[in-house]
């Protein structure tokens, strides 16, 4: 590229607000604007002239080349615009989640380059926290982590949805950090633990004297949670008679105590999470559509397990060092454990991987934890199943699983890919599914009612 061509892209990246570099046909970075060396901390000479995939992946071949999205590959195959999210190294080394955005790029002389605008989501210490840490680079996590880190730029509330075990409460607490009350109170209240003649006065807080044995004042939840986060965990178990009680209080921002008559105000974040499918629960009356449409202001799908089985490697490492901070013992996880670890399906999610490499530590008895010490609990559906006094008998996963297919394929007129796209699963899957259920037919035009 000769220097005339040169001076001018400069000038044309310069023109750009976030970290920006050029990228020619054999993946050398040719230039980078000023945003993108104060961003990182780096010289030009310390990047130009270095290959891309070296820079922002540690890798010695391109990324398409480890199974990644390549916005390289891309742009110059097909000379359009091409979006990915990404793990990019800081000048640290330290990995953070980014979202790149990939133009081709045509110089004077007629050849073709990409330009790579970089969008920072998360850096690796926000997805820290006290309890474990937030790891993966699978599409489905990366997807999540810039959906959370929109999320967290607003003020509207937020329902994070997922199965349980998948790290909703972890992902409540990283919107709350990212946010600006990061550094107010993240205060949680665990909806299916609290019983419902205390639920009110743990909400709302109570005056002296407003029920037996009540000898002070307390201050709810909502009141310690002023200026922070309110995060209500499996909100889908709140108690019916305090939902309308919740919905007017978060439409007005205000409240009373149980036996006070002075009118309250806090200023409160809202996030909820549910493993329950809430808009089922409302269609059977169990839950109030109008609460429904208060939470759900901004929807976040927390992915499970199996749908970035990619990432249980660094997850089971990351858990394993957790682990060791507090035993007092490293533990190292020998490639046959990774791979057995690797098989298996995970109906617990991340808390039964959780659980599993607790297990394993404690039958390891010199620091190594092989396939002989990996255990997964017996699969729940194989367990015997209770009869209820009415004489009815609760259904099994697969009967349960069975009949949300089936309403979901009612519910989007047999549309196989959105159907497999919603449960995460693969449409041949989705396939096996139908023909052991029996519901090929089902959500057809052609299908009689049922």
């Amino acid at each position: 590229m000769d220097k005339k061509i040169s001076v001018e892209i400069q000038s044309l990246i310069d023109a750009q607000d976030h970290p920006f570099v050029l990228i020619d046909k054999d993946y050398n970075i040719v230039a980078a604007n000023r945003a993108y060396h104060q961003a990182y901390g780096v010289k030009e000479g310390d990047i130009v002239g270095h290959k891309c995939h070296q820079v922002s992946h540690h890798s010695d071949v391109p990324c398409h080349m480890n199974g990644e999205d390549c916005p390289h590959k891309k742009v110059f195959e097909t000379g359009r615009p091409h979006q990915v999210l990404h793990i990019h190294y800081d000048c640290n080394s330290q990995p953070e989640h980014v979202r790149i955005k990939g133009s081709p790029i045509v110089g004077l002389d007629g050849a073709l380059f990409l330009g790579e605008a970089v969008f920072p989501l998360a850096r690796s210490a926000d997805l820290d926290c006290e309890q474990q840490r937030m790891v993966g680079q699978a599409p489905a996590f990366l997807r999540c982590v810039e959906e959370l880190t929109r999320a967290a730029e607003s003020s509207v509330p937020v329902l994070l949805c997922g199965e349980s075990g998948v790290g909703k409460d972890l992902a409540a607490e990283y919107i709350h950090r990212r946010s600006d009350r990061n550094g107010r109170s993240f205060t949680m209240v665990d909806c299916a633990s609290i019983s419902e003649p205390l639920f009110e006065s743990e909400l709302f807080g109570h005056e002296r004297g407003a029920f037996t044995g009540c000898i002070g004042r307390r201050y709810g939840l909502f009141e310690q949670a002023d200026g922070g986060t309110l995060f209500f965990n499996e909100v889908g178990d709140l108690p019916e008679n305090m939902q309308g009680r919740l919905l007017r209080a978060l439409e007005t921002g205000q409240f009373r105590r149980v036996g006070g008559r002075e009118t309250l105000s806090a200023d409160v974040r809202i996030i909820c999470a549910t493993s329950h499918n809430l808009r089922q629960l409302v269609a059977t009356n169990r839950f109030r559509a109008d609460l429904y449409y208060r939470l759900a202001g901004i929807i976040c799908e927390i992915p499970t397990l199996r749908q970035r089985r990619s990432d249980i490697p660094a997850l089971a490492r990351a858990l394993v060092e957790r682990h060791r901070d507090g035993m007092h013992q490293a533990y190292h996880l020998t490639d046959d454990a990774i791979e057995k670890l690797c098989g298996y399906d995970y109906p617990g999610n991340i808390r039964e991987l959780r659980n599993t490499l607790q297990r394993a530590a404690l039958l390891s008895t010199n620091g190594i934890i092989s396939a002989e010490e990996i255990q997964f609990d017996a699969p729940l559906e194989n367990t015997a199943r209770k009869t209820p006094a009415d004489g009815t008998e609760t259904p099994s996963m697969r009967g349960l699983e069975s009949r949300y297919i089936a309403e979901l394929l009612a519910q989007h007129q047999g549309r196989r890919a959105k159907v497999a796209r919603i449960l995460g699963i693969s449409e041949r899957t989705l396939y096996r599914k139908l023909k052991q259920y029996g519901l090929q037919s089902v959500g057809k035009s052609d299908s009689p009612p049922g």
